[in-house]
């Protein structure tokens, strides 16, 4: 089990921008192992994609990638949330005749409240915090279709010296943040 654990979120430790550049191969256009493991499951019939320089597969490339690298830690925090659930309530959910359904229903799931809160926020907060992937993989293009706001306020502020229209887009993106966290408390607080 360890071993499977290991393998699985060892994408987590490995440096973003690692990952990052080994996407970029993986979806290369020309020499791609996308493109060819493709090719040879169609035996031929697939045309190869330029999958980071077309701008209707270049954003949901980077999400595919971004959800193979982070997928391990959320994992680990699903099974951590999993044993801390006791068994006596797994043993009283079968002396009482559940079946498999109800038992996850009426003794896992919310045995997993306070888990899911957790990654709820973690993922949000994570899917806002986009910028190395898009910074390593395609600068924000092609034709600016893999544009964030995080990454919009570094090149504004950073790349271009413009440092107040930086700061507005990162006040926004506070803003909006803010707004999203605050929404996700009120619909996930404890109800009594």
């Amino acid at each position: 089990m360890n071993v499977f654990r290991a393998v699985f979120f060892m994408p987590v430790v490995v440096s973003i921008v690692v990952v990052s550049l080994l996407w970029r191969f993986i979806y290369d256009g020309n020499d791609g192992l996308l493109n060819a493991l493709l090719s040879g499951m169609t035996f031929g019939l697939f045309q190869p994609v330029d999958w980071l320089g077309n701008t209707s597969t270049a954003l949901g490339s980077i999400i595919a990638m971004s959800i193979w690298q982070a997928v391990g830690f959320h994992m680990v925090i699903w099974l951590s949330g999993l044993q801390t659930i006791s068994p006596t309530l797994y043993e009283a959910a079968a002396i009482e005749g559940l079946s498999k359904w109800q038992t996850f229903r009426y003794v896992t799931w919310p045995g997993l409240r306070n888990t899911a809160v957790l990654v709820l926020v973690v993922i949000t907060m994570q899917c806002f915090a986009v910028f190395a992937q898009i910074d390593v993989m395609t600068r924000g293009g092609p034709l600016d279709s893999t544009q964030t706001l995080v990454y919009q306020a570094v090149e504004r502020g950073y790349g271009r010296q413009d440092i107040s229209g930086g700061s507005a887009i990162s006040v926004v993106l506070f803003v909006l943040v803010l707004t999203i966290s605050l929404a996700q408390r009120y619909f996930t607080r404890e109800r009594s």
